[in-house]
């Protein structure tokens, strides 16, 4: 039984010799010309101007919760779309309350304001 995972055990030590090999490779041949200019911080095409630790907006966290919640939507959709026609109509109802509860929750999230950025 053990030797039907063998290849994808030789796959495995493949993969991962050739990524150890390309890092060895990269960190023997690679230019080590370190400057200031290198090395200091630099975001968005403009230096630093702020300390990192700085807070941030409340609605930032929205915007990303909204977007990962809508994403997780579209992971549920995709499988259901395709194993429809197996499921059967009890799978429409279903799928159409889960994509009603969604569309409410993001009209009130649109009628409180949190999807505006000032």
């Amino acid at each position: 039984m053990l030797a039907e995972y063998l290849p994808t055990l030789l796959f495995l030590i493949v993969a991962a010799g050739i990524g150890i090999a390309l890092i060895a490779i990269g960190n023997v041949l690679g230019p080590k010309r370190f400057d200031a200019e290198k090395l200091s911080p630099y975001e968005c095409g403009f230096n630093a101007f702020e300390d990192a630790r700085m807070r941030f907006d409340v609605r930032y966290y929205l915007i990303a919760i909204q977007f990962i919640i809508f994403d997780l939507e579209i992971i549920f959709i995709v499988p259901w779309t395709l194993v429809f026609t197996e499921i059967g109509p009890r799978s429409l109802v279903t799928m159409g309350l889960f994509v009603g509860m969604l569309f409410l929750g993001f009209i009130y999230v649109w009628k409180r304001g949190a999807l505006e950025w000032e």
